[in-house]
């Protein structure tokens, strides 16, 4: 299992809201769901390697 970095992150709380309902149409958490969303804007812009994708 790869290591992950923790570290905090403060959001407005109707962006949260936004998310928290947005990763349960898609069934992930918030979590994994803003990790999902930062790795596709990483992939669409081209920052993110073929290994990590």
């Amino acid at each position: 299992m790869s290591k992950k970095k923790s570290f905090p992150l403060r959001l407005d709380p109707e962006l949260y809201e936004i998310l928290q309902k947005w990763a349960a149409d898609d069934f992930r958490s918030v979590n994994s769901h803003i990790e999902f969303l930062l790795r596709d804007a990483a992939k669409k812009a081209g920052r993110l390697k073929k290994s990590q994708e």
